[in-house]
């Protein structure tokens, strides 16, 4: 099914970008839709084998210059997680499949993503009746693994779009509830560096501290996204070219005004998490990405053939 499917595809000049966060060891019960390496190996496999892998800035150039084939894909990840570092990269290297990882800087040396701070707090939480007086959270009462990953999807659903100083303010206080938190769920410069030398890796933007753009001041804003690029720049001495926007759905998340602050900011593309394909006609400020949500690779392409065809 895999090759016919493909064969489809290949008949239309778009191209996939993939959208991952994190590639885990093993599964991990309180984040259990995150690739496992096991998983992402055969999926990269299946890539290599049956699509041309390219790099997120060959793709635009190519779509800039009317030159998209229908065949190719690009990996793309969001965030800075270390296992991007100590997981994918090994396995991406080893099909030679090249991708771009998107890095707030902020969390770079022992920083935390805030929805992680949540993920944690409830692991970590003993059994029995919680009153937490937080909104969105209230008494929760943990027993069992499902029991906090409920507790915690919940949390982060109230507090996603809190404007950041609110939500930091409350992400804080939960985090009281325990003891420590982990402080290596991110990159460290040094990975960050180590990742850039390979061959088959390229940085891109992601703001600094993972705001959604569209929730705070345009001021605000721009120096999220200006101020991460530079971030970045000064550890890497090399310029950053591509963004993505943090959660990324197109006028909820972001809108207008953000596109043509990350074209000012001297970024040549960015990334959304909209589903659809690159083709000569898409906005480059607003390319959309697909998701691969399902763990059959079977179901996989059929996915990715709707996705082509505008079918999600």
């Amino acid at each position: 099914m895999i090759p016919a499917l493909t064969a489809s595809l290949m008949r239309r000049p778009r191209h996939h970008t993939l959208i991952f966060h994190r590639v885990v060891r093993e599964r991990d019960v309180m984040s259990p839709n995150e690739p496992t390496a096991a998983w992402f190996d055969r999926l990269i496999a299946m890539l290599a084998k049956t699509f041309e892998t390219i790099s997120l800035h060959e793709a635009v150039d190519r779509a800039s210059a009317g030159k998209l084939s229908g065949r190719t894909v690009s990996v793309t990840f969001d965030d800075g997680y270390a296992d991007n570092y100590t997981v994918a990269l090994p396995i991406l290297e080893r099909h030679a499949v090249p991708a771009t990882f998107f890095v707030a800087s902020s969390f770079l040396d022992g920083g935390r993503m805030w929805n992680d701070s949540i993920l944690e707090t409830f692991r970590r939480l003993g059994d029995g009746k919680h009153d937490i007086d937080l909104p969105g959270v209230g008494r929760v009462e943990l027993s069992d693994d499902a029991s906090r990953r409920a507790a915690a999807i919940q949390t982060i659903a109230a507090w996603k779009h809190l404007p950041p100083d609110q939500r930091e303010t409350n992400v804080d206080a939960l985090s009281q509830q325990v003891e420590a938190l982990p402080s290596d769920l991110m990159m460290t410069s040094d990975q960050l560096r180590a990742l850039s030398a390979s061959r088959y890796a390229t940085i891109g933007g992601h703001t600094r501290s993972h705001p959604i753009l569209a929730a705070i001041p345009e001021a605000e804003a721009l120096q999220e996204i200006t101020g991460g690029k530079k971030d970045l720049e000064s550890i890497l001495q090399e310029e950053i070219k591509l963004f993505a926007y943090p959660n990324g759905r197109s006028g909820e998340d972001y809108r207008q005004e953000h596109e043509r602050m990350v074209g000012d900011a001297g970024f040549d593309a960015a990334v959304a998490t909209d589903w659809g394909t690159l083709d000569a006609a898409t906005d480059l400020y607003a390319i959309p990405r697909f998701t691969p949500w399902n763990t059959k690779l079977s179901r996989f392409a059929i996915d990715l053939a709707r996705c082509h065809y505008g079918m999600l």
